[in-house]
């Protein structure tokens, strides 16, 4: 049996989020594998109510774990690295990242209970590590966080280059510049790259990117130019954007305030790792809330509408003793992720209740992308040179249009959605299998599937109320006509002024007493009977079908 090459993405192919790329090698349903990141993304109340994080579901590398080499983690965004507290236990296997990516990824396995020294700290080209048949080394690379790297794998089959999110920054404030020489080199040797998995995020963007430096003067101009208080909020993880930003605050005769937990922490990992060398002092909360508002610059998390970040709580009214009043200024130097819009607009809108002037990155004057715009891939494809391009990290249309300007060019290219198994052994991709995949969701404390229901009820529950209803059977095996509704979730007067609940207690005394002996005997029967009538009564009423609960209390005789 020969061996192939394969990959395997289980999450952020045909979406944006949750990364979880495989690629395998050896005889087929055999192969070595490695892991390239283990990310999450974030539930909403519209698809998912109540849930924190949403990962893949690993089910299928579970099964293969034994075949399983090592973890690799590309970079430290929540989308690449989130779900590793969660889902090691799982998988159990040696976890390898650069040193700041590797503090916070040892920072996930603390917070889930689990010993930090799964993870492995690796230094990037030359250094390598093996795992199995790969040989991987780790090739920085710009992106909006510290330290990001692109992985190059050798394998008996050819080379790989697994791209990461990145973005072609020569200036990018904190962090590595992308550096075309070492490019160069890489596409030069041996046999060049066979494979390149490459970031699709930003393929519709038609300008060339933008570095991160340029920030630095309009930032400054718009701290200066604000009378009272200036709020920014940005992504936690842009340590270049904080640095820019409390940079222009001192240069702006104002103190710095850092709020939220994940800001400061992002921050005092940087300066533990020797990422950041250097950042303007802060003062907490309580020293900002006693300085004339014309001092104070408050960096605040919260960017994409989080209900419970510091921007929500600011824009609520009062948090750790700070206010917003009439004339303050608010900027979001950042981009709105698709999804989160009604968050952030809800933000924006109680602030703008409060009075405060609300700034946002739209026109691009406060924020750049951390991924390469459409020219930039171009450019990554003319250097790289690869037989293969296999499109990563987007919704279906950014992979499909990335597959289409690779073939454009002569590059053989293929659509991998999540679960879509490729052989990449010969000189184009071939669709070899396809894998169940699917979805876990934190509720809570608790990891739940997709297919457990829990969530589906909730939406129904949302979209129809609920009614729970209670009948009583007697001694003699009599059904009692009086059953007792509760509603939650539904309008409580019927369209003729009734009382919803006492309307459905009257009409289902009439079923009740229709019972039968048979029906009457068999709990399942009588819960079906009873939960189609109530939702026909409210239908007929209301114009809703709720869900409904049955409870049947049954009388035991002395």
């Amino acid at each position: 049996m020969s061996d192939r090459l394969i990959y395997l993405p289980l999450g952020g192919a045909g979406e944006i989020g949750m990364n979880a790329y495989i690629y395998g090698y050896g005889p087929a349903g055999k192969e070595r594998l490695i892991l390239v990141d283990l990310g999450v993304t974030f539930g909403d109340m519209d698809s998912a109510p109540g849930i924190d994080l949403i990962m893949a579901d690993l089910r299928w590398l579970e099964e293969n774990k034994h075949r399983l080499e090592a973890i690799f983690i590309t970079h430290g965004h929540e989308d690449h690295v989130g779900a590793l507290g969660l889902l090691w236990n799982k998988l159990k296997k040696p976890v390898y990242c650069r040193p700041f990516t590797g503090a916070l990824a040892r920072m996930k396995l603390e917070e889930a209970g689990i010993a930090p020294d799964a993870v492995q700290i690796t230094g990037p080209r030359p250094e390598v590590v093996q795992a199995g048949p790969f040989t991987v080394q780790f090739v920085p690379i710009s992106h909006s966080i510290p330290e990001s790297a692109a992985l190059l794998i050798d394998t008996p089959a050819g080379r790989i280059m697994h791209s990461g999110d990145f973005k072609l920054d020569g200036t990018p404030v904190v962090g590595e510049a992308f550096d075309p020489i070492m490019w160069h080199q890489i596409a030069g040797e041996g046999q060049g790259i066979k494979v390149l998995a490459c970031d699709s995020t930003n393929v519709f963007s038609p300008q060339p990117g933008r570095s991160e430096a340029i920030l630095a003067n309009p930032l400054l101009d718009f701290v200066m130019a604000q009378p009272n208080m200036v709020v920014a909020t940005t992504f936690a993880s842009n340590i270049a954007r904080l640095k820019t930003l409390a940079e222009a605050g001192i240069a702006s005769g104002r103190q710095v305030c850092l709020l939220g937990r994940a800001m400061r922490k992002m921050v005092q990992t940087a300066l533990d790792t020797g990422i950041l060398t250097d950042f303007p002092d802060t003062i907490g909360p309580e020293q900002a809330s006693e300085l004339p508002r014309n001092k104070v610059l408050l960096i605040v998390t919260g960017s994409q509408g989080e209900r419970r970040a510091a921007s929500a709580q600011l824009s609520r009214g009062r948090y750790l003793g700070l206010q917003l009043k009439e004339g303050d200024s608010f900027l979001f130097s950042s981009r709105t992720i698709p999804g989160n819009e009604r968050g952030v607009i809800r933000i924006m809108n109680a602030l703008s209740e409060l009075g405060v002037d609300v700034f946002d990155a739209d026109d691009g004057t406060f924020h750049v992308s951390g991924h390469a715009n459409r020219p930039d891939l171009q450019a990554v494809h003319d250097l790289i040179k690869p037989d293969i391009l296999i499109p990563m990290h987007g919704e279906h249309m950014h992979l499909r249009e990335h597959a289409k300007m690779a073939r454009a060019k002569g590059i053989a290219s293929e659509i991998a959605v999540n679960g879509t198994m490729l052989d990449l052994t010969g000189p184009t991709p071939k669709i070899v299998d396809q894998v169940e995949t699917g979805r876990l969701y934190l509720d809570g404390t608790m990891l739940i599937g997709a297919m457990d229901g829990i969530v589906r009820d909730r939406i129904r529950m949302a979209l129809n109320g609920h009614a729970l209803v209670s009948v009583i059977v007697d001694e003699d095996d009599n059904v009692l006509p009086d059953a007792w509704v509760e509603l939650m979730g539904l309008p409580d007067i019927t369209r003729n002024g009734q009382p919803l609940a006492r309307h459905i207690e009257t009409e289902l005394a009439e079923v009740l007493e229709r019972a039968d002996a048979r029906m009457v005997h068999d709990d399942a029967k009588m819960d079906e009977a009873i939960r189609r009538a109530t939702r026909q009564i409210a239908m007929e009423e209301i114009g809703k079908k709720p869900e409904v609960t049955v409870i049947i209390s049954r009388l035991m005789a002395d």
